[in-house]
This record gives structure tokens, sequence and C-alpha cells, in this order.
């Protein structure tokens, strides 16, 4: 894993390294990365038109890259600590950079779906890496607070700046900027990271095996459920080749299984599960990132081709959702200090369940005020009070050699989550609106009652995520030997693996950060 040896890897000190010309790198790379996954999400109604994706399709360009990066990221980590660190983020970063180049010069469907699939391998070997270059270079205490609070400011940054930045790049120059931003910044990083970041192995890694067979039949088989579902529609949901791709899904799963409970050094050691707090912390994430991604995905898609928003628009409608994110997850940590994890997280979901009903009441006229901007506003907030807790959950009780375990399950958990959910709410979307253009009804109108459909569904997904936090999440208090463990995860799960779930969680840091700043 990435942080496996959070307390006690193997460092390279030397006089020579300059620390914070390593810190500078490592979160330019943070921050290019972030950007890319939020100014993607802007661009997508362009990519649609220009590229001539149809409305079924258009969820694989962010699924291509989150399936590929959360199936590869625990192996990413492993790699990273076994072959050399700074050896990987290069690997990671020449990949990431490469692949940005295809997609930006992509004149097809396929062609941008694989390098957006290449892109997410890249992700997956850079961003451990990285932050395990921050864990190692830094030392324990406050000299790695303060290099984990920087990453983690710069993440947020990015996550932020990318929403208008990309309708700038989409309006003014196109979408394929979008990608070719990423080029030059990869070949200096290039550059200059054998100069200044330091390589750095762990020995206990080295002794182990790569698990590759666990790596590619959880990857393959998520993929091939989430393929099938979406095409389920199309081809109908009892035909031979619905059938067929839940059966190969669920053979490739149950393989993962069996890997895992055999291999001598586990992707994921399955005993972890044993920890009730984390199981069913991660089993809730996994369905809020299930509802979720269909929100921004769904929304953008509704602003730009119901409402008739630019892209430059489009970034700035979603700036009132990041600001309740940043003062909620601010209280929820007061919150959860006070009251444990358990209290807080079902009221943010219960608050977060309110957000998508009023999503449902979209009209498709000018409603942006009357409607989008509060659903926002409490989606924010039921966010920020969940986000935080349910990371305190995931970590609490875990030992400190599993603190890097712990920290990529909850990661690869939310790219998993997301890439199911939007795969079942895009089915549920295209399906309503077919039926409705079929009966007559205008574009809009039609586009309007598909998103409609799948916001209600996504608030059901998310009142499952509560009933899952209120029946199995104990009500243990937060121990402060939990405390170490819940930080180095924070930091990990801002490794931008899918479209804004990387970039929330660093706005939620980000709040930590302004209540504790305020603090002392």
């Amino acid at each position: 894993m990435a942080s496996e040896a959070v307390p006690a890897a193997p460092r390279e000190s030397s006089s020579s390294v300059n620390k914070n010309a390593v810190l500078v790198l490592i979160a330019v790379v943070q921050f290019m990365v972030i950007l890319d996954s939020t100014i993607v999400n802007v661009a997508l109604p362009t990519i649609k038109v220009d590229v001539g994706f149809s409305e079924q399709n258009l969820s694989w360009v962010l699924n291509a890259y989150t399936l590929i990066f959360g199936g590869f990221l625990l192996l990413g980590g492993r790699a990273a600590d076994r072959i050399g660190r700074r050896r990987i983020f290069m690997a990671g970063i020449a990949i990431f950079a490469g692949a940005s180049l295809v997609c930006g010069l992509s004149q097809s469907e396929g062609m941008l779906l694989v390098a957006r699939g290449v892109q997410g391998l890249g992700g997956a070997l850079a961003s451990p890496a990285a932050l395990s270059l921050i864990l190692t270079t830094f030392a324990e205490g406050p000299e790695r607070n303060r290099a984990l609070a920087v990453w983690g400011a710069i993440a947020g940054a990015g996550g932020a700046i990318g929403l208008l930045l990309g309708g700038v790049i989409v309006e003014v120059l196109s979408w394929r900027w979008v990608f070719f931003v990423n080029v030059p910044i990869g070949a200096a990083v290039l550059a200059l990271a054998p100069r200044i970041v330091p390589e750095s192995r762990s020995e206990s890694a080295q002794k182990g095996g790569y698990d590759f067979g666990g790596a590619a039949s959880i990857t393959l088989g998520t993929i091939a459920l989430v393929f099938t579902l979406i095409k389920a529609d199309s081809w109908g949901w009892t035909s031979g080749r619905t059938l067929a791709g839940f059966a190969v899904a669920a053979l490739l799963l149950v393989a993962f299984i069996l890997i895992e409970r055999r291999h001598p050094d586990p992707l994921v050691p399955l005993r972890i599960f044993k920890n009730r707090s984390l199981s069913a912390a991660d089993g809730s994430l996994l369905v809020i990132a299930a509802a979720l991604f269909g929100v921004f995905f769904f929304c953008t898609l509704y602003l730009q081709q119901v409402l008739g928003y630019s892209a430059l628009r489009t970034g700035v409608s979603y700036l009132p959702l990041s600001l309740s994110l940043i003062f909620a997850s601010a209280l929820a940590s007061q919150l959860v200090d006070r009251a444990g994890p358990k209290p807080v997280l079902s009221v943010g979901l219960v608050i977060a369940t309110a957000g998508f009903v009023l999503l449902t009441r979209i009209s498709g006229h000018d409603d942006y005020w009357s409607h989008l901007l509060p659903a926002m506003i409490v989606l924010g907030t039921g966010l920020g009070l969940s986000f935080v807790p349910i990371t305190i959950a995931a970590t609490s009780g875990v030992a400190a050699a599993d603190s890097g375990l712990a920290s990529g399950l909850l990661n690869t958990t939310q790219q998993v989550g997301g890439s199911l959910g939007l795969a079942i709410l895009s089915s549920i979307s295209t399906s309503r609106a077919n039926h409705a253009l079929a009966g007559g009804s205008p574009l809009p109108e039609a586009l309007t009652h598909g998103f409609k459909g799948a916001f209600v569904v996504a608030a059901g997904l998310c009142l499952i995520a509560l009933l899952l936090a209120v029946s199995l999440l104990p009500g243990r208090p937060r121990a402060q030997e939990d405390v170490e463990a819940e930080h180095a995860a924070l930091s990990f799960a801002r490794c931008p693996g899918a479209p804004y779930c990387g970039a929330l969680t660093s706005v939620v840091a980000f709040g930590r950060r302004v209540r504790h700043a305020f603090e002392h």
C-alpha cells in the first residue's frame, strides 16, 4: 500500500534533499490531476457533441478512468513501496501525461475511452506514490503535518479552480485543451523529479509479492458489472447478453475473494473486514458515492443541455456547494469530537437525502435559483457532515500497520461505488428520456424527465446509506489512538481517483484545517 509503513517506513534522509522542493513538485502533480478531474466533468456536454457520444455511453468518459484507478490503486501503492517510490511516481506521471495527449487528439469514442483508462492507470501509480514520498520525506509530527496540510490545500484549490478553469478552457480554446494542459506539466515534472525527489523503498514490501491476480480480477469484474448495467437497458434485462455479463462479473468477483484468501501477500487481506466500524463505514461510503457521482454528472448535463448554461457558468454554479462543504466539514470535525462519528454521520445523511429530494423538483425551465441552488446548499451541508465522520469510522480501531490499507480501501470504495452508481443512474435516466421522446415530448422536457428519475434513485441510495450507518455502525466514541490513522486516511483519500469525490474530500479536509487554525 502507498502508506503501509506510515509510522515506520525507512527513509532515505540526506542533507542534500531539499524537502520544500520535493513538496512543491508533488503538490504540482496533485494540482494537475485534481484539476483534470473537475475540468473533464464540466467539458462533458461539449465532448459528447464533438466526438459523437450517445447519452448512454457518455458516462464512460468518467467510468473508464475511475474503474482502472480504483482497481489498481492499492497495487500501485505496493509497487511504489517495493520498486521505488520515485520510480513509480515518474512512471505514473509519464503514463498520465501521455494518455492525456491521446485524449486530446481523440477522434472517436473508443480512442478517448481507452486513453481515459490508461490515464486512470497512471493516476493509480502516481497518486499513492506521491503521498508515500511525503510520508517518507518528512518526519512524523509537525513537519509532516505541515506538508500534508499543503498537499491537501493544493488539492482543494485544484478542485475549486478546475470548475472555473474548465469552463474558460472549453469556451476560449476547446475541450481538447482540458487534456493537453497536462502534457507540459507532466514533462516538467519528469525533468525535475530525478534531481529533486529522493528514491526510497520499503524493506518489508520488497519481501512480499505482487497480487496481480487480485487487482486484475477486481478491476475486470467491476468493469464487466458496470458495462452490463449500462447496456442492460438496450440489450434487455433478461436477454442472454445481459445475463452472461452479470455471470462473468460474478465469477470474476468470486475469483477475487478466492485469490485474496489464498495469496501469501494479498492486495486486500480479508481479515480487515472483521473490524465492524471499517466494514460499515466502507459499505455506507460505497452507496453514498453511487448517489454522489450521478448528481454532478446529471446536474452538469441539465445546466448545459436543458437550461442552456455555458461551461463557465456551469462551473460557477457549483461554487455554493463547495462553500457549504467547507463550513459543514469544519462543523462536523467539532461535533465528532464531542458526540462520536455515528450520530454526526446519521444527521449528515438525513440532510443529504433531503438535498437529493430537492433535486427531483427541477422543472426544465429557468430554475437554478429556485431549485438547484437550494439543493446544492443542502447537499453540500449534508455531505460535509458525512465525509468527516465516515472517514473517522473507517479508521477506528485500525492498527497502525493497517492504516495504509484502511486508507486505500476508503479511496477504492468511493471509486468503485461511484462507477456502479453512475452506471445504474445513467441507465435509468436514458430509459426514461427515451420513453418520453417516444411519447412526443420535446428533448429538454425528455432529458429533464430522465434526470429526475436518476435523482429519485440517488435519494433512495442515500437513504440506504443512512440505514446502513444507523444499523451497522458501532456507537463507539472517537479514541485518541485513532487520530493518526484518521489523519493518514484523509490525506490518502485526497488522491483524485474520481471526478469530484477526491476533490470533495480535499475540500472537507480543508474545512477541518480552517477550524483548527481558528482554535490555535
